[in-house]
């Protein structure tokens, strides 16, 4: 990609986009926080259980497995909102059901409404996380890949100030309100969502006015090959193949097998006396109808997308996806024990918030806003390492925090450095995976492969606390920063690849290669 001028790369952040995708990430970034930590705050303060309130936690799912209903987003529009194109019916539709659910669920008072509460919560996260599919797919085809990631800076800057206002800002509301620790009072609560439901408005607003998206008519024809029952069954298949699957291994693990091989128990008596040899049947029962070719035609609008960036990409799927998996490893693994790490070090929970909120919200954006700029300038692979690079090196400096104690300046310039490192990486890495996307199948895609950017920094974060246990925090800091170590050479591989590949298309006595995007 060509470079850009400085003034080129400041006009990406002078146009009316950036202003909507900043209003946008407003809108995305409250809900997610009130049906999360806030609402176990408030669920806590009205006397609710712990354990209720972790069962709770699990609304937040219906972001991590967003992907699995965004091709109805892709491939049919909405009747009578509709008009509104493809895009825009569906950012009004979620906002007007986020909208609608955080006033209803301000009149559950959870002391006497506890179900209904959660059940409005749940509405609110599915409604969210479509929220979040339509705004990605409308980022992705309102402005090229070069711009892509200055939208992404604005998009999070709005995502930022909105999650800072849903928690703090939130909490500041319901004190005033007159609910406190000591004496709850549910209007305080119902109060303080009304007022964030009304906060969600100017969104609404910015959908209703906004331009739609081209839609080119190959994208149109793509669109109207499956039908809205076919559309709405190949999610019902997927769901039904993600859950047969684990638990078919789960029970076929707790099943006594070995009374069958060792103590001569006939495979009859195993299948009416084991009920988890029984359940692991019927799951296998469900695995293969829904591998079957009838299953298999049934998923097809689902596998379509995924189809499509197999066939573009070909063996380079590979490196791309190992590059997308492990890109955000280091930060991630580190971040889960950031906070239990201040503690142990000795800050007080003011100092922390007070760093955290102040310097590290500052230098996020800053972050994001420095690395849309420095794309349009620069393309996007040399940023891409330069975040990785910077996002495991900052790793270091909370080694050096571990071995100095409770050093506030060195607390200050490590969440400063690490938060800027994480905003630069972060719209760097957004620009990345638009830039992988085809515009046929850009929610569906770009869901997909977000969801694999965090499954395994997530899963590996699970064992963050052991490693600390075993390690100490001294080399669990150094361990986490050498996991970026990866990453960097398959962005190098990657980078060099594109180089050679622009160098052929460049030679006049070479053959046309393969475009990327392919119809």
């Amino acid at each position: 990609m060509p470079r850009k001028t400085w003034r080129a790369a400041l006009a990406a952040y002078a146009s009316p986009s950036t202003l909507v995708l900043l209003l946008l990430g407003f809108a995305a970034g409250l809900p997610y926080m009130l049906v999360f930590s806030t609402l176990s705050v408030w669920l806590r303060e009205a006397g609710v259980a712990r354990e209720t309130i972790g069962y709770a936690s699990l609304i937040g799912l219906a972001y991590a497995f967003k992907w699995v209903w965004s091709p109805l987003l892709d491939q049919w529009r909405l009747p009578l909102l509709g008009k509104l194109g493809r895009r825009r019916s569906w950012l009004v539709l979620s906002q007007g059901l986020v909208i609608l659910g955080l006033i209803g669920m301000g009149f559950c008072d959870p002391q006497k409404h506890l179900s209904w509460l959660i059940a409005i919560a749940v509405i609110v996260a599915f409604a969210s996380a479509t929220q979040d599919i339509a705004v990605d797919a409308y980022r992705l085809e309102i402005v090229d890949d070069t711009r892509q990631a200055a939208l992404a800076a604005s998009y999070m800057s709005g995502y930022r100030i909105a999650a800072l206002l849903a928690t703090a800002g939130a909490l500041f509301f319901a004190e005033g309100f007159g609910s406190t620790g000591f004496s709850y009072k549910h209007s305080a609560w119902a109060g303080t969502y009304l007022l964030f439901g009304v906060l969600m408005v100017p969104a609404l607003l910015t959908s209703l006015i906004m331009r739609e998206p081209p839609v080119p008519l190959r994208t149109q024809l793509q669109a109207g090959r499956y039908t809205f029952v076919h559309q709405l069954a190949s999610v019902f298949v997927l769901i039904v193949l993600l859950v047969s699957v684990p638990a078919m291994f789960t029970q076929l693990y707790n099943t006594d097998f070995a009374s069958v091989l060792f103590e001569g128990v006939s495979l009859l008596d195993l299948l009416l006396e084991d009920r988890a040899f029984l359940r692991a049947i019927l799951y296998t029962i469900l695995t293969a109808i829904c591998l079957s070719s009838l299953g298999r035609r049934g998923l097809a609008p689902v596998l379509t997308p995924i189809n499509d960036f197999i066939l573009r990409y070909r063996w380079q799927a590979l490196l791309l996806l190992g590059l997308i998996a492990t890109y955000r490893m280091s930060d991630t693994v580190m971040g889960v024990m950031a906070n239990v790490f201040y503690i142990d070090q000795g800050f007080t929970k003011d100092q922390i918030a007070s760093v955290s909120k102040i310097f590290g919200l500052i230098m996020t954006l800053v972050g994001a806003g420095m690395g849309g700029l420095l794309i349009v300038r620069f393309g996007i692979l040399p940023i891409l390492f330069i975040g990785g690079v910077s996002s495991a090196a900052t790793n270091i400096l909370f080694l050096m925090l571990a071995d100095m104690g409770p050093d506030l300046q060195m607390l200050i310039v490590t969440i400063s450095l690490d938060n800027f490192s994480s905003g630069l990486a972060t719209s760097a890495f957004v620009a990345y995976l638009s830039s992988l996307t085809n515009l046929k199948f850009s929610a569906t895609q770009y869901a997909l492969l977000s969801s694999i950017m965090l499954l395994l920094p997530r899963l590996i974060g699970g064992y963050s606390g052991v490693m600390v246990e075993k390690f100490g925090y001294h080399d669990f800091f150094l361990i986490t920063a050498l996991l970026g170590v990866p990453t960097l050479l398959l962005i190098a591989l990657h980078w060099y690849q594109e180089n050679r590949r622009e160098g052929l298309n460049s030679d006049p006595e070479s053959p046309p290669t393969r475009p990327a995007e392919e119809s």
